[in-house]
């Protein structure tokens, strides 16, 4: 059975940082590329940032580029997402994702599991 089970959201104002944190079971976790969504009240779920199955490549939504950060560690079975100088309209619930295949991704279709998601609310 795939999980994907998401942590690390909180309440931050703006300006500050939160790290999120994947933990995924039931997929070889290096073989799949990794990427990171939000869904804002009354809005679509948006691409926030994906990362290739070895780490080399990433790729971020334009709006939160030079402020957030993903990476992966293999040996853990972990995807990161660390987020720097919040802004109110970072609040969303953010979701993981996993594809099979190596590269990045950026479409909600192209991935096959998801995580359940962890709220993040970043207050003015």
């Amino acid at each position: 059975q795939v999980q994907l089970v998401e942590s690390g959201g909180g309440l931050v104002q703006a300006g500050g940082s939160l790290r999120l944190s994947c933990a995924a079971s039931g997929i070889t976790f290096s073989n799949y590329a990794m990427g990171w969504f939000r869904r804002a009240p009354e809005k679509e779920r948006e691409f926030v940032a994906a990362i290739s199955w070895s780490g080399g490549i990433t790729y971020y939504a334009d709006s939160v580029k030079g402020r957030f950060t993903i990476s992966r560690d293999n040996a853990k079975n972990a995807v990161y997402l660390q987020m720097n100088s919040l802004k109110p309209e970072d609040t969303a619930v953010y979701y993981c994702a996993a594809k099979l295949g190596g590269s990045v991704f950026k479409r909600p279709s192209e991935y096959e599991y998801w995580g359940q998601g962890t709220q993040v609310t970043v207050s003015s």
